[in-house]
């Protein structure tokens, strides 16, 4: 039997749900096709899952300096089991949470696979969702007013490079791990790579990164890359770039694996218990019935136009699927703004540049806007303002001083152009920055707000004075 609702989302991952719920809290009849989890990929296999392990790698590595605080303690030992069953009670608690929201919505659950149906006796118009379940159950067919695609991404491997998740891992695979390696190869310098590099060398891994590019984040600005190198090299991680990886140089067994990659011309073997493989991740298109529409799918992306509409109007795509940045808030932003759409509300187009971007290595990296590279290439003339952590008395208090704060103004007009930092905490002080922008705050009035002190956002404050040299303590 065909059941009917106002708005049906195909993924319960973050865009997803946060869709649902927002529909549900405007009255509107939802249900949700997830053939996993509730939570998707953030909550299941990347944000929250390695973060709690980041976590962990940081009490380890803080306990392992605590002599230097005065706290006099045994030679530490890390469990490796215990910390990714504590990282499993905290998956499990979210997800209980957003079953949770899901009831108090009177939001329907459809726990199978969905595909979309062209026009059919169930309807004139594309979108009804045949729902198949594993146990052989007959389909369930849904019958929406209006569909949100939030279908996710999954990882990305190379040719020759197939993921066994035992010795070759996604990210995915690695949270899985049981036990650590002695060693591992990363293949691929962007935000998930530096994460388990800073991660797995945290727990005590001898880490190796390949990255292609001639430095590793290299869509964040040149001066994070080039002090984030710095420290890692510091650690003793190895970081290989301008290395064009071989990928069917590739040798394995249970014990090792070993890969060739030219490095500036010359060709290098390099050889590891593990490996990880780290080069971004594709959209989830397939095999979810876009076929039977007229949606447009480009460069593996489905289009859509700046409300989530696809070309069949009443169908919408927002998160991983669609190509924009593929972050869990941007997602859950989408998310909103359609639902807005469809019950007739105002919606401002989301500006991408005012997304705050955050890499939760050690020290952690956090940016909004645009870098000076970028601001150039768009022909804008540019100002710029740094002051390093190490002159903020919080950040010594707290045994973290690596790092700065750097911020770009446009030099005619005086407006924010972008923020980046790299330290202690900074992916809780970039909101700051991203308010900043949406409220176009001069760099003048950002060094005026008093910040209270002792604190590491005096940092924030000192960067922006610096942009007209005008900084206190640097």
């Amino acid at each position: 039997m065909a059941k009917e609702y106002d708005v049906v989302v195909l993924g319960g991952g973050t865009g997803g749900y946060v869709a649902a719920i927002s529909a549900a809290k405007k009255g509107l009849k939802v249900a949700v096709v997830e053939k996993d989890k509730l939570g998707g990929t953030c909550l299941h296999r990347g944000c929250i899952p390695s973060k709690a392990l980041l976590r962990s790698a940081e009490v380890f590595q803080t306990v392992k300096k605590a002599a230097e605080f005065g706290v006099e303690v045994a030679s530490p030992t890390f469990n490796f089991l215990q910390a990714q069953k504590r990282k499993e009670q905290i998956v499990s608690q979210l997800e209980n949470g957003i079953h949770q929201l899901f009831k108090q919505g009177k939001i329907d659950l459809y726990a199978g696979t969905g595909r979309i149906l062209g026009p059919s006796i169930f309807s004139p118009t594309a979108g009804t969702i045949s729902v198949e379940y594993e146990d052989g159950s007959e389909n369930e067919m849904l019958i929406p007013k209006n569909l949100i695609i939030a279908t996710g991404s999954k990882p990305r491997s190379l040719p020759g490079l197939e993921l066994d998740e035992k010795i070759v891992f996604s990210s995915d695979g690695a949270l899985q791990m049981e036990s650590l390696p002695k060693s591992i190869l990363i293949v691929g310098g962007g935000v998930i790579g530096m994460e388990w590099a800073s991660m797995l060398h945290d727990f005590g891994v001898q880490v190796t990164v390949l990255e292609y590019a001639d430095r590793v984040i290299p869509t964040e600005d040149a001066e994070i890359s080039k002090e984030l190198t710095r420290l890692f090299k510091k650690k003793k991680i190895k970081m290989v770039t301008s290395a064009e990886v071989i990928a069917d140089s590739l040798i394995k067994d249970e014990a090792s694996v070993t890969i060739s990659a030219t490095v500036k011309g010359e060709k290098q073997e390099f050889s590891a218990e593990k490996m990880l493989v780290s080069v971004g991740r594709t959209a989830t298109v397939s095999n979810i019935g876009l076929e039977n529409t007229e949606i447009v799918v480009e460069k593996g992306f489905i289009q859509v136009n700046e409300f989530y509409q696809t070309k069949e109007t009443h169908i919408f795509a927002i998160g991983d699927c669609i190509p924009t940045l593929q972050l869990a808030h941007v997602a859950m932003h989408e998310g909103v703004l359609a639902v807005n759409h469809i019950t007739g509300g105002k919606v401002e187009p989301l500006n991408y540049d005012l997304v705050p971007r955050c890499i939760y290595t050690t020290p952690e990296i956090a940016s909004v806007g645009r870098t000076a590279e970028q601001a150039k290439k768009l022909g804008t003339e540019t100002k710029s303002g740094k002051f390093f952590f190490r002159g903020i008395g919080k950040a010594l208090v707290f045994g973290e001083s690596d790092g700065f704060v750097k911020i770009v103004a446009d030099k005619n007009t005086d407006d924010l152009v972008g923020v980046s930092m790299i330290g202690p905490h900074v992916t809780d002080m970039i909101s700051e920055a991203a308010l900043a922008q949406v409220l176009d705050a001069t760099p003048f009035e950002i060094g005026e707000t008093i910040h209270p002190h002792p604190t590491l956002s005096e940092a924030f404050a000192e960067a922006a004075l610096a942009v007209d040299g005008n900084q206190i303590h640097g």
